[in-house]
């Protein structure tokens, strides 16, 4: 039982993170010793598996598939994501500029870690970080739009944003930033809107089953590929965090945001508060890299 409570508390750790853009759940399970044994648990569960279900009971298909393990992982992320949800929630309506600029603290300092993984750099290595970094750009640049609102596009949204906890260095809530839906399930959460959860709780459990080998196989595979990209992905995507934006609206379903210099905000820019955030934000995860074992930094 001892061991399943620190499970528990590694699934808070993970949970806390995916709320927090630029903090990867993933990492988290690296770093906590369960990354491996995750990946292992997540490939076990087949249609074979619910085959098992049928013929030999409930019992021995929840051992098949080490039902406990996900039990409290699961469990500890929920507690995490719902209990943070509303207060992040607050803070962004309340402090975006700040909020945004701690964020992109992280986001920076978490490319510079990315970056120490891949022990040898070559021209088509950084050809592929210039790709993701492009092609995360034009995604930032994409009008935010109405069908953001869509029940297919909530779907569409878990299912990619669960791969970040099976992919160290880039978090769920980072993609859904991206995917211009982070403040929209954000809000669910916090108001316990259980039609939105329930869309997005499908979509993540369609992503996780369903990309979970291929992800597996392209990080077994093509490591350094794989990471030069999410890499250009976090850098081209920083054009999304930028604290100070003029936003402007040209009807319900269209809003614009521009990325403005903090001498050109209409509003208090909260220069001095924001830099020290950013700083905040960025020194966390040097110093998280710092503590954490050396078999991570490898």
């Amino acid at each position: 039982m001892i061991q399943y409570l620190i499970l528990m508390l590694k699934g808070m750790a993970m949970g806390a993170a995916d709320v927090v853009p630029g903090v990867s759940g993933g990492t988290i399970a690296f770093i906590s010793g369960i990354y491996e044994q995750l990946i292992d648990n997540i490939s076990n569960i087949s249609i074979n598996s619910f085959k098992i279900w049928f013929e030999k009971g409930f019992k021995t298909f929840w051992t098949q598939i080490n039902g406990t393990f996900f039990l409290y992982l699961f469990l500890g992320i929920g507690i995490s994501v719902f209990s943070l949800a509303k207060f992040v929630s607050y803070l962004l309506v309340e402090f975006p500029i700040l909020v945004w600029s701690f964020f992109f603290g992280l986001i920076i300092s978490s490319v510079w870690l990315i970056f120490k993984v891949i022990e040898k750099w070559s021209l088509t290595l950084f050809f592929m970080t210039a790709v993701g970094a492009a092609f995360a750009y034009y995604l930032t640049r994409v009008d935010t739009i109405g069908f953001i609102d869509s029940e297919w596009y909530i779907i569409l949204s878990g299912a990619i944003a669960i791969c970040a906890m099976i992919l160290p260095g880039i978090s769920g809530a980072f993609i859904l930033i991206i995917l211009g839906t982070y403040d929209k399930v954000l809000n669910a959460i916090g108001d316990k809107n259980f039609l939105i959860i329930s869309l997005f709780a499908f979509g993540c459990l369609f992503g996780l089953f369903s990309f979970a080998r291929l992800l597996k196989y392209l990080f077994s595979n093509f490591k350094s590929y794989t990471i030069a990209v999410l890499m250009g992905f976090m850098i081209g995507s920083l054009n999304k965090v930028w604290p100070w934006k003029e936003t402007i609206i040209k009807s319900k379903e269209e809003i614009i945001q521009y990325n403005i210099l903090p001498s050109d905000f209409a509003g208090e820019s909260y220069i001095l508060s924001a830099s020290l955030l950013f700083l905040l934000g960025f020194f966390v995860i040097i110093i998280f890299d710092r503590f954490s074992p050396n078999h991570i930094k490898k």
